[in-house]
């Protein structure tokens, strides 16, 4: 099975992992800023394994989009 067929499971699998690690940081006072550039310093090295430096620029965009459009402040309410 292709990696591309597990997407959706694997998603969630991780999701829950990270939300648990979430979870686990703030419980060890440690704060949101330090947990999300953590988090964030992670997913970037994580990405540079199997991407172009095109590839990531282009999430990075699509992330600052949802940023400007206020996308992230409608979740967070």
């Amino acid at each position: 099975m292709s990696e591309n067929a597990n997407a959706p499971a694997d998603l969630s699998h991780a999701g829950a992992v990270v939300d648990k690690a979430i979870e686990y940081m703030t419980g060890q006072n440690i704060g949101s800023l330090a947990i999300a550039s953590a988090l964030l310093g992670g997913a970037m090295a994580l990405l540079s394994r199997g991407m172009s430096d095109d590839a990531i620029v282009a999430i990075l965009n699509n992330a600052i989009a949802s940023v400007r459009s206020g996308e992230l402040q409608k979740r967070a309410d």
